[in-house]
């Protein structure tokens, strides 16, 4: 080896420690000063580099639990069972398991009656007659260290209601919304989640067919629109999309979006689970494209107001109500969290005493997501849902007036059982929000409302919207949808009807701690009176 050839080595070497042990020293030289001297935080003064260990380890902190500490059933607000729950019906149309639940049977909870004869499946009340095309995973080699799948294609049954059990909301309007899937999408705005989110939920949904999507109050936009699926239009407080630039309601712009044919009902938000108060966007998340949908400057934060400008009691409000059904020709319903059990009585009683009222009403737990919301009120304020949709079935049952509204329920029901038990509740309808929004691609990272979501769902940043490819994640939230919809005929075979719609209080039983069991309807009796006197 010559002279020349001995330095190049020499050369490399002296690089290769400076790379390794003088540089990093250096920086942690540099990081060990500035620490000592900055005054924010007392541990770094003290212990500079352990304190900065103990800061990284606590950024990384909610990824550990997640991925490496949490048990199974364990992470809040969703556990990894329950990502799988969606993930695979999304994926692979596929909910089957092995070897048993990991359910803990020993504590309390509802239970859906099993019949001694269940149904067979061609005596279901369900409409299959139209094939869906669809796309699904097959996985071809699933190794410790390598995983390949590839998308392929496959026709889909869609687990439809058959004419018989179509649930109709406002008979009696000029134009009926009939709904043939009891499963739809909550409120989501555009905004809240970036177009190409909006757009895939859309075309999954809309490829479902029978079933819809709610707007949420940042008002309609093309995206909810891209997949030809029916629409719940709602309006908030802030009255995105149906307003004037200086914030006065629009029955010009109200009407328009009546016109447009995917749109079959409108609903007006009193208030969300996971806040009962007004939206909020940050300003970075209103671009000009959302500022032009909602009506508002661009770049600028939002805040709804609390409660609607335009009405302050409930004969007020059903004015309201009957001016916008009266104007549209479409049903109007009202978005609302339920505090106590008195909650819905000024409702229902005024509806029992005018003859007017809602079409629908949205019941929203105070389990419900949302994009931003302050701790306070997503931790203690309103009534989870199962407690919620009970108090609204039977309150408008003692006033006579269940028959005449009908009773959608939202709030962690991604699964066909939690689904059948509370339709047995009272329920005629499911609305689900952050279940679509897994099957689009959301990995749970709960930093929805800085805009920096890293699957580009929860964002408007062009940037990390292009994660999210729309023609993929359709098919997730198509096969989803339909195998939540089969899941849910499943159970109600098993309890010995024909159709979801059947499943009544006397299908659920409730059983203790104490392993006591009782039916829903000994419970429910308890609690509430028969009816109201003449």
């Amino acid at each position: 080896m010559d002279f020349s050839a001995w330095v190049f080595i020499l050369f490399a070497l002296i690089i290769l420690v400076i790379a390794i042990i003088i540089i990093p020293l250096v920086l942690f030289a540099y990081i060990y000063w500035k620490d000592r001297k900055q005054k924010q935080h007392a541990i770094l003064r003290n212990f500079p580099l352990l304190g900065k260990m103990r800061y990284i380890l606590e950024k990384a902190g909610p990824e550990l639990r997640q991925y490496l500490f949490d048990e199974d059933t364990s992470g809040k607000p969703f556990s990894r069972d329950d990502y799988r729950d969606i993930i695979m019906p999304a994926k692979y149309q596929k909910n089957m398991i092995g070897f048993g639940s990991r359910r803990d049977f020993e504590k309390a909870d509802f239970y859906v009656r099993n019949a001694m004869f269940p149904k067979q499946q061609e005596e279901l009340d369900v409409d299959n007659t139209k094939q869906i095309d669809s796309k699904i995973y097959a996985v071809k080699e699933d190794n410790l260290l390598s995983r390949k799948e590839k998308l392929e294609n496959k026709q889909i049954q869609p687990w439809l209601l058959n004419d018989k059990h179509t649930v109709v909301i406002g008979p009696h309007c000029r134009e009926p919304f009939r709904v043939k899937g009891l499963i739809g999408m909550s409120a989501m705005s555009y905004g809240a989640l970036g177009e190409n989110a909006i757009s895939a939920l859309s075309k999954g949904i809309g490829m479902a067919g029978g079933s819809w999507m709610n707007t949420g109050e940042g008002g309609l936009s093309d995206y909810h629109l891209a997949g030809n699926t029916d629409i719940i239009a709602q309006i908030g407080p802030g009255l995105f999309g149906v307003r004037t630039q200086s914030g006065d309601f629009s029955w010009d712009l109200l009407k328009k979006k009546s016109e447009i044919t995917q749109v079959k009902a409108f609903e007006l938000k009193l208030a969300q689970g996971a806040k009962t108060r007004g939206g909020h966007v940050d300003a970075e998340k209103v671009t000009e494209k959302i500022a032009s949908i909602r009506n508002v400057a661009p770049y600028q934060e939002i805040d709804s107001p609390n409660r609607f400008h335009e009405f302050n009691d409930v004969p007020s409000m059903f004015s309201f109500i009957e001016q916008i059904r009266n104007h549209t020709g479409l049903p109007v319903g009202i978005k609302l969290v339920i505090g106590s059990p008195d909650a819905l009585e000024d409702i229902a009683s005024y509806m029992r005493e005018s003859g007017t009222g809602p079409d629908f009403i949205t019941v929203d737990g105070s389990e419900g997501g949302t994009g931003a919301t302050f701790q306070e009120l997503a931790d203690r304020v309103g009534l989870p849902i199962k407690s919620a949709v009970i108090i609204a079935d039977q309150t408008l049952k003692k006033y006579g007036v269940r028959d005449r509204v009908k009773l959608i329920a939202s709030g962690k029901l991604f699964t066909a059982d939690r689904v059948a038990v509370i339709l047995g509740m009272g329920a005629d309808l499911v609305q689900i929000a952050r279940a679509f929004m897994i099957t689009v691609g959301c990995i749970m990272a709960q930093i929805c409302h800085t805009n920096r979501c890293p699957v580009g769902v929860a964002t408007t940043d062009p940037k990390l919207q292009k994660a999210l490819v729309v023609d993929e994640k359709a098919y997730r939230a198509l096969n989803y949808l339909v195998t939540l919809r089969e899941s849910l005929f499943r159970i109600s075979a098993a309890a010995g009807v024909t159709s979801p719609t059947l499943i009544q209080s006397s299908h659920i039983q409730y059983k203790d701690d104490y392993q006591r069991v009782c039916s829903l309807d000994d419970l429910i009796a308890k609690d509430f009176p028969v009816s109201v006197s003449n």
